[in-house]
């Protein structure tokens, strides 16, 4: 069997930077260490970035910001206290991969493949910040004007490109990783860019601009401060991940009170997610489906006997949408963003009416009820039911994409038991009540 493509991309990404490390080791043995205080010192200020990695809540954008700091002003470091420097691109490799992998020790025993992937991505962008700078500095061309602001632009500008390039490193190795699309993940990559990327490019080259005035005593001025806001940011990524856990807490009531199964709101969340994806979706957009995806069933609790099974799929579509706008009043009552209450509102909609992500969420759900019914052929079969009834029903490019996530990950097929319903659900017929996040099967779960 061929290996998938996203597997010969991640070797080669894998092999690229263990032979750049190796070629960097070699030539820094062979020339000497030149300064070494100064290496010893960029090299525990990226490890001690690395660790503090440590608790970083997964999928986090960049978990360790001082450590891109240090790297970065390493590769960019021409002058120390007004002493011109050095050491060239070889040595920069081999300080920022020594401080990684010092520094990711832990995160490598406990995961070791996205801990790989991120000592990829350091070594790989301080390369290209090293070879843009070093042999340009080193050279004597930037002296003349090393004082003045024409200096200060020119690493604002390099600074620039190799966020970029740190983009495209990020968006390949997640396209090896999870086989979704690269433009949108590059996309998704160049967007955040404007918020912590631009403040890790922007501390990185001033703690560079520093050093070369003040010596090693500018790393504990300007480090301790990024290291508290990193720590700030972690606990407001903790609030975030506590919001998430209160709605897919909410989410499960209709699971405790015996109107969906078991794990049907997070199976249709982490599958939605990935659909999302892989049809380009990024960012908020991919909140709102999430939360949406989550809560799409939260309607059935104004229902006093509960659907067979839960599966609103096999229902007349009049009563999907009545289940559905009930659905969409309570999910405004809970204070999430309004977009996720239109989602789930008009989720049962003709699906040219239906925006991108309730059309998802419908394929989704009707996928997962159809999978945990008697439907021939199990999760393939409600594959096939859903393309039958695509450009009737449900939009043909989700389901296609349905299908090229499930091609990847396999069939994913619902627990057939449900817990029995409480009994203040079983009596009356069909009516309303008066005043009536991730697993990691699915790659792109939340939480993850």
């Amino acid at each position: 069997m061929l290996p998938r493509p996203g597997t010969v991309v991640l070797a080669l990404l894998h092999t690229g930077a263990a032979l750049l490390v190796v070629t960097a080791l070699a030539a820094t043995l062979r020339d000497g260490l030149h300064a070494p205080g100064k290496a010893l010192a960029f090299g525990a200020l990226i490890a001690v970035g690395e660790l503090a990695r440590w608790g970083a809540a997964p999928g986090e954008r960049e978990p360790a910001p001082l450590g891109a700091a240090g790297v970065l002003a390493y590769a960019l470091l021409g002058e120390c206290g007004g002493t011109p420097t050095s050491h060239g691109v070889p040595q920069v490799v081999t300080v920022v991969a020594a401080g990684v992998l010092t520094g990711a020790l832990p995160q490598l025993a406990r995961t070791p493949g996205p801990a790989l992937d991120h000592a990829v991505r350091r070594v790989m962008t301080a390369t290209f910040a090293a070879v843009c700078f070093q042999p340009i500095y080193n050279s004597g061309e930037l002296v003349q004007w090393a004082q003045g602001s024409s200096y200060a632009l020119f690493l604002l500008v390099l600074t620039v490109l190799t966020a970029l390039c740190d983009a495209v490193v990020v968006a390949l190795l997640l396209r090896a990783r999870t086989g979704f699309p690269y433009g949108p993940l590059l996309r998704d990559e160049l967007r955040a860019l404007r918020g912590i990327g631009s403040a890790v490019c922007a501390t990185g080259a001033v703690i560079a601009l520093a050093v070369a005035v003040a010596g090693l005593w500018a790393l504990p001025v300007f480090c301790v401060p990024l290291l508290l806001t990193q720590l700030s940011f972690r606990r407001y990524e903790a609030v975030r991940a506590t919001y998430r856990q209160t709605i897919a807490s909410l989410a499960r009531s209709t699971e405790i009170a015996g109107y969906t199964s078991p794990g049907h709101s997070r199976r249709v969340a982490a599958l939605s997610l990935a659909v999302g994806r892989e049809m380009g979706l990024t960012g908020e957009e991919l909140t709102v489906l999430e939360y949406a995806a989550l809560m799409h069933d939260i309607g059935q609790l104004s229902l006093v006997d509960p659907v067979p099974d839960g599966a609103t799929a096999l229902l007349r579509p009049a009563e999907q949408r009545r289940i559905a706008r009930l659905g969409g009043a309570v999910v405004r009552q809970t204070g999430v963003p309004a977009e996720v209450a239109v989602v789930v509102e008009r989720m049962a909609d003709p699906y040219p009416e239906q925006p991108l992500t309730a059309r998802i969420v419908r394929v989704v759900n009707a996928y997962d009820d159809l999978s945990g019914a008697a439907t021939p052929g199990g999760p393939l079969g409600a594959l096939e039911r859903l393309r039958l009834g695509a450009g009737r029903e449900y939009e043909p490019e989700v389901v296609e994409s349905l299908a090229r996530v499930l091609a990847r990950i396999g069939p994913v097929a619902p627990r057939r038991s449900r817990p029995a319903v409480p009994a203040p659900f079983q009596a009356g017929g069909t009516g309303a009540h008066p005043g009536a996040p991730g697993s990691r099967g699915v790659p792109g779960t939340a939480g993850d």
